[in-house]
């Protein structure tokens, strides 16, 4: 299938290389209003037609899925300007618009729904773990996450995004683990050598059985690992019904610095639940 980026920062030109190296979606567009000149060059470099004119250049591209890595603000327009078209758009702002997917959580509604929401890069981190949490539990009452992403694999967007960011993280694990309150926290180290992505969760769980939760938080981290190989648990400890679990994620891949995890499993996630959406119209049309 074709396919459409908006935005062409680090995360857009990444989801271009990514679905180039695709076996069932190419990159056959880069398109945005904002992006340097040097920018769109790299994204012509990787094969892709690009464009200066944002969302005006995807309606008329042709192409069967969009990937939105613009920013919140901008996202609804887009929604609006594709919603009648048959076209896959897939969210990677915070806007909280569309259906909240996770691959290792409900990927299926990727098959059907055609408005994707990848929550945010922290929702992608902690929702897999929560979700074995919540599984393995009586009931959740609070969960605390708390991100800390390095200065330099965010751009601008991503700073003036920061208040969806953490309203949208917050609603999507209250959503998933039905706990009343949630709070999600989030740090930009400057420190040099730049830190690996990492997301803290702490949560007031009850009925969990240490072993059964280890074993199922393992289950969750290698799930992940098919798509975001660096995704890794590194602390897990249970104290009565208070539950802590510490995750980072490393990119391994493609030309994205190894302390770019942030990147790395939301355009990871947003290009599995894409291949599958593919995958299920191939099967409908043979069928």
């Amino acid at each position: 299938m074709k396919s459409a980026v908006i935005g062409a920062g680090m995360l857009g030109l990444d989801l271009a290389e990514r679905l180039n190296a695709s076996p069932v979606l190419s990159c056959e567009l880069v398109a945005s209003r904002q992006s340097s000149a040097s920018a769109l060059r790299r994204a012509a470099q990787l094969g892709c037609s690009v464009s200066t004119e944002g969302i005006t250049a995807v309606v008329h591209a042709g192409v069967d899925v969009v990937f939105d890595a613009s920013s919140a603000e901008a996202h609804p327009a887009h929604w609006a300007a594709l919603a009648s078209a048959d076209v896959l758009l897939v969210d990677l702002t915070p806007s909280s618009g569309g259906s909240m997917l996770t691959p290792t959580v409900n990927a299926v509604r990727a098959e059907s729904d055609r408005h994707l929401s990848l929550v945010s890069c922290g929702g992608q981190a902690v929702l897999p773990v929560l979700d074995a949490i919540t599984s393995t539990s009586e009931r959740v009452e609070d969960v605390e996450v708390v991100t800390t992403v390095a200065s330099a694999s965010i751009g601008p967007a991503t700073r003036d995004n920061l208040d969806e960011y953490l309203a949208t993280t917050e609603y999507a694990v209250k959503r998933l683990t039905g706990a009343m309150r949630a709070k999600v926290l989030a740090t930009i180290s400057p420190a040099l050598p730049a830190p690996a992505f990492r997301a803290q969760i702490t949560t007031c769980a009850y009925g969990i059985q240490p072993a059964e939760l280890a074993q199922a938080v393992e289950a969750a981290a290698t799930a992940v690992r098919q798509y975001a190989p660096g995704y890794e648990v590194r602390a897990l400890s249970v104290a009565e019904d208070l539950v802590r679990v510490t995750v980072t994620v490393t990119a391994r891949g493609g030309r994205l610095p190894s302390y770019a995890g942030n990147v790395e499993i939301i355009n990871a996630a947003a290009v599995t639940l894409a291949e599958r959406y593919a995958r299920s119209r191939e099967v409908g049309c043979r069928g």
